[in-house]
C-alpha cells in the first residue's frame, strides 16, 4: 500500500468542480502523472499528481476538509 501526500497546506477537493464525478474511485488504475485532487491555496488550484501506479484504494482526506503539506491525501495498492 502507498500513500499519496499533500505537496501543500490548503483546501482538498476530490473533484475538479462540485457538479463532476471525483478523480478516482475506489479500484480505478492509477498512472504515474494521473490527477488524483486538488488543492486549493488562496484561490489557486494546484493538481496534486500521482507519483506511482497501482489500483485506487480511497481518499484518506475528506473533500473540502482543511489539509497539511505532507497529509495523506489518498491511498494505492501496489
Amino acid at each position: 500500500m502507498a500513500d499519496i501526500q499533500s505537496p501543500l497546506p490548503g483546501t482538498f477537493y476530490h473533484r475538479p468542480s462540485p457538479e463532476d464525478d471525483p478523480y478516482k474511485s475506489n479500484g480505478d488504475a492509477v498512472a504515474v502523472g494521473d490527477v488524483i485532487g486538488l488543492v486549493e491555496v488562496m484561490k489557486t488550484f494546484i493538481e496534486v499528481k500521482s507519483e506511482i501506479a497501482g489500483t485506487f484504494s480511497g481518499y484518506a482526506a475528506d473533500n473540502e476538509a482543511p489539509v497539511t503539506a505532507g497529509q495523506v491525501l489518498a491511498t494505492l495498492d501496489d
